[in-house]
């Protein structure tokens, strides 16, 4: 699963500005910062004067109470604390953290379990998470273990409170959490009668109405070569109230005995995905579920995650896998029509 709050993670989708004359007065302001281990960008069209003094203490804000619900790394956010409860207590779930699980038990059910929020100790045991990355690969018993202390299943939901039915489960919500931070912004943006911006968080999108110059709002998204930040784009295109996110297995992974091991690790067998799938987007209504979706996507058959996608509303997806002869190119049905 993707890592939240550890280092400084390259964004995995790159935000184009495409230049066009000027077509009316609308300016374009742009408020920059740090969170989830990660830069976030915002950018806000408005005919009227803003104070981004004050949009800066407004985002941080609302950033940090994301924070506080969804952190594995702060001790007393309510993610963390719900880790040490034991099985059988219930646990009272914050407004945040109430959204994310909702959309979370919803892409576990959908994706028969290839997004699973409970891998924390599946990612700790290859060296992905909040433990030092390993030097050796971990032993098939201890990934056996490993697998018996996880399952989103073993969760039970009821009136926004939530408990464990089993020991040891804990929750990694990781490849959800940038997702929801983005959403969280654009809420705020709405919120303030703001209608043209582009929230943008450690490469997961939102894109809302259009750009100062009255054209849907263009992204790029990394092309999938393990060189670097300057491997270039793949593909460019527009979003308009849409949400983009992209998983990938360039950005963190470790070589071993020749062998490449990405950080999505498959919940069912513990270990790191072999698939040949490199690389996931998925275009949704909101970040939260693109988010989920396109770690999912990862782990899936690409011929499961495209009939998945097409199956859904308002849910576009492409899916590169690496061949002896390249890139291979899996577009759900409506993928062409962001395409730039």
């Amino acid at each position: 699963m993707k890592r939240f709050l550890t280092g400084m993670a390259m964004s995995i989708v790159w935000l184009i500005f495409l230049w066009v004359p000027s077509i009316s007065q609308a300016k374009e302001y742009t408020i920059q910062g740090r969170t989830m281990g990660t830069f976030y960008t915002v950018k806000l069209v408005s005919s009227q004067k803003q104070s981004m003094d004050l949009w800066q203490k407004q985002i941080d804000t609302r950033l940090a109470q994301v924070n506080a619900g969804l952190s594995m790394y702060d001790p007393d956010s309510d993610l963390s604390r719900f880790n040490q409860t034991e099985p059988g207590r219930s646990f009272r779930l914050s407004h945040d953290f109430a959204r994310v699980m909702d959309t979370a038990r919803t892409v576990f059910t959908l994706t028969d379990g290839a997004w699973d929020g409970t891998v924390k100790p599946l990612v700790d045991l290859w060296g992905f998470g909040t433990r030092q990355p390993t030097d050796s690969l971990p032993e098939p018993g201890a990934i056996t273990a490993a697998v018996a202390l996880t399952g989103f299943h073993h969760l039970v939901f009821e009136n926004n409170h939530v408990k464990k039915t089993k020991s040891g489960i804990t929750l990694d919500l990781g490849s959800i959490a940038k997702g929801y931070g983005v959403d969280a912004i654009a809420g705020v943006l709405t919120r303030a009668g703001i209608d043209n911006f582009l929230v943008e968080i450690g490469g997961e999108l939102y894109g809302s109405g259009k750009n100062r110059h009255k054209k849907p709002w263009s992204v790029g998204i990394t092309h999938p070569l393990k060189t670097g930040a300057d491997a270039g784009f793949y593909k460019v295109v527009n979003l308009e109230n849409r949400a983009i996110a992209t998983s990938g297995d360039y950005r963190n992974f470790f070589k071993f005995g020749g062998k490449t091991y990405s950080h999505i690790i498959d919940p069912k067998t513990g270990y790191p995905v072999d698939n040949q799938v490199v690389s996931a987007s998925v275009i949704a209504c909101t970040c939260t579920f693109a988010d989920a979706l396109a770690t999912a996507f990862m782990v899936m058959a690409p011929e499961d995650s495209l009939a998945l996608a097409d199956s859904l509303e308002n849910v576009e997806c492409l899916i590169i896998q690496k061949t002896p002869d390249g890139f291979r190119e899996i577009a759900s049905q409506g993928f062409h029509t962001f395409v730039q």
